[in-house]
């Protein structure tokens, strides 16, 4: 292995996972790491055919990430930095302890399951000065990030009005009474944490609003139900939003609106026109103007700036996905540990982030229905 290929350890992601192996495959894309170790499970027997179906040596996998921390850290070849997979209750301790061990850590969000939690993290983070950031996956889409682009040149003018939504419809049913694994953990609030569709989802849609929009919430009135009937965490999310100088918003995430696949959706309206970008046409960003036609742009084309053009790796007309934009923050992450620099900024979502999001997540349970509180 070269020695300017990053090496990357895993905790989470064994037999059964579905994020595990689209971190694997994002983080290898682009040839600037390599998974060389993981505790993909806390059954060592699993752990290892994890490793087996990933093509690392077994002697590398691990049944406890403690034991896998001390174990590469010892080491010259072992791993550099940690991403972690897990479900969200596992979060918090293994960050923890991949810091203080020296070990930079990449995320799958929520960064925790309670704010305390995060915001404690957020202090880990800062005494030991190592590197943390989070996959808000949406983030890591090319015309994301020349909306984001955009709205800070100012060519919409002063920002009016958000709408972000995310929309998917598998937890229609009660199939976490089934054998789906993936439908379990997040209907269990041990695992999940205080938020169930508002933690899985909403707080992607919630990244995305103030990561392009540039605003930050500050107030929220929010409706959360349970649709479901047993169900005992949230699966459908309706939230104003108020953000900085009172611009208004609305959130809307939903895991039974039936028939819908994974929709993400963001609106930025200012004075002289507003943008559109969906993630079932993640290749297109429209722009609608107030006093002239409507504009769309492509990925990859030569007229986008620089945000736009940095993480395309395929000529304009031919699709980037979910698995490139996962990698493009890969990519942004690697290069934050080879220059030794940290993720001031860039791109990728922080600890400030993860914070901001479990803080959202937090107050919109306790306050749920009771009209508009801080944030």
């Amino acid at each position: 292995m070269s020695d300017s290929v990053i090496r990357m350890a895993m905790v989470g992601g064994g037999p059964g996972s579905f994020i595990g192996p689209v971190h694997r495959m994002a983080a290898e894309l682009d040839g600037r790491i390599r998974l060389v170790a993981g505790a993909f499970s806390r059954d060592a027997a699993k752990s290892a055919a994890a490793a087996r179906g990933y093509g690392i040596d077994p002697a590398r996998a691990y049944g406890d990430y403690r034991q896998m921390l001390a174990a590469e850290a010892a080491r010259p070849d072992g791993a550099q930095f940690v991403a972690i997979v897990t479900p969200n209750h596992l979060h918090f301790p293994v960050a923890k302890a991949a810091l203080e061990a020296g070990f930079p850590v990449l995320s799958d969000k929520p960064a925790t399951a309670t704010l305390e939690e995060a915001q404690e993290l957020a202090r880990v983070v800062a005494d030991t000065g190592r590197p943390y950031g989070l996959t808000y996956t949406y983030t890591g889409y090319a015309l994301v990030r020349e909306a984001r682009a955009i709205v800070r040149r100012g060519d919409l003018g002063a920002i009016r009005k958000v709408v972000v939504e995310y929309s998917q419809g598998w937890l229609s049913e009660a199939v976490e009474k089934t054998d789906n694994a993936q439908a379990a953990w997040r209907a269990d609030p041990a695992r999940s944490g205080l938020g169930g569709c508002i933690g899985d989802i909403g707080v992607h849609a919630f990244n995305m609003a103030e990561f392009v929009s540039g605003l930050k919430v500050t107030r929220l009135n929010a409706d959360l139900n349970s649709v479901v009937p047993g169900r005992r965490l949230d699966d459908d999310c309706n939230i104003l939003l108020r953000f900085g100088d009172g611009v208004p918003g609305v959130l809307v995430a939903s895991q039974v609106a039936a028939g819908d696949r994974n929709g993400p959706r963001l609106r930025v309206y200012g004075e002289r026109g507003g943008l559109d970008w969906c993630h079932e046409r993640p290749d297109v960003l429209t722009l609608n103007w107030l006093d002239r036609p409507t504009q769309t742009l492509h990925a990859a084309s030569p007229y986008l700036g620089p945000a736009g053009r940095g993480p395309a790796r395929l000529p304009t007309g031919h699709p980037e996905g979910f698995i490139e934009a996962f990698a493009t923050l890969y990519r942004d992450f690697a290069a934050i540990i080879a220059s030794g620099g940290d993720l001031d900024g860039t791109a990728v979502p922080t600890i400030q982030d993860g914070v901001r999001g479990m803080a959202f997540i937090a107050r919109a349970v306790a306050a749920n229905g009771a009209g508009w509180v801080d944030l």
